[in-house]
This record gives C-alpha cells, sequence and structure tokens, in this order.
C-alpha cells in the first residue's frame, strides 16, 4: 500500500495557496505518494461521517497533476476554507451525525456554548 498525503487549507486564502498545492502534489505524485485533498478546510473534517460515503466525496478530493494542472492560474485556494476551529465547535454548527444524545459532548475549558470535536477529526485523519 502506498503511503498518503493529506493537503487542508484553513484560516482564509492567501496569495500563493494554489501554486503551492499543485508543486506539492507534483512532488508526492513523482515520489509515489498518493494525495487527498481535504474540501472546505477543517470544516471538511469535521462534517466528514466515515458511515456516509457521500460525505466522502464531498470533502475529500484525490489529487493528481491532472486534476491540479491549472489551478495556480487563480487565486486563494481551489479546496476551500471554512474559518472552522474543531476544537472550538458553536453548538448550532455541529453536524446533525454527531448529535448524539447518548454521547456526552466534550465542553471546551473556556467557554460551555463551544465543543471540541478534536478526537473526532483526528478519527477521520487517520481514516483517511
Amino acid at each position: 500500500m502506498s503511503k498518503t498525503i493529506g493537503i487542508l487549507t484553513g484560516g482564509g486564502d492567501v496569495p500563493g495557496l494554489n501554486p503551492s498545492i499543485k508543486a506539492a502534489v507534483y512532488r508526492a505524485v513523482d515520489e509515489g505518494y498518493r494525495v487527498i485533498g481535504i474540501r472546505r478546510g477543517w470544516g471538511g473534517l469535521l462534517w466528514y461521517n466515515p458511515e456516509d460515503p457521500a460525505t466522502y466525496d464531498k470533502y475529500t478530493w484525490p489529487l493528481d497533476k491532472l486534476r491540479v494542472r491549472t489551478i495556480d492560474r487563480t487565486g486563494g485556494t481551489f479546496l476551500h476554507t471554512s474559518r472552522t476551529h474543531p476544537g472550538k465547535v458553536r453548538a448550532t454548527e455541529v453536524p446533525e451525525f454527531l448529535r448524539d444524545p447518548e454521547r456526552p459532548q466534550q465542553y471546551t475549558a473556556e467557554n460551555p456554548e463551544r465543543f471540541d470535536f478534536t478526537p473526532h477529526v483526528l478519527r477521520n485523519l487517520e481514516k483517511l
């Protein structure tokens, strides 16, 4: 099995992201790696539900040289961002599949109105 590299852009668009993504994908592919783009930044990992295959297609993209060939011609990031912090998720932003009354939610220490879904995000990274 080949090794996998995930590319995620979070925090907002800045100049040079797309050329950087393109260069990383070209190098990784040349070295024999499989590359997955995480769409919508940290939100993509929060909203990805391993039990729902449709969310895999919605929040990830297999990246190869053909897919990234022209992305350096546009600004921002073609993977998009979401301004999501998995450790500080508002109750109104918790994905439906994570709203389980049987499972206690992890409140953040500094704000009981927000939840910490870092463990969920880390599990998703391992599965991808």
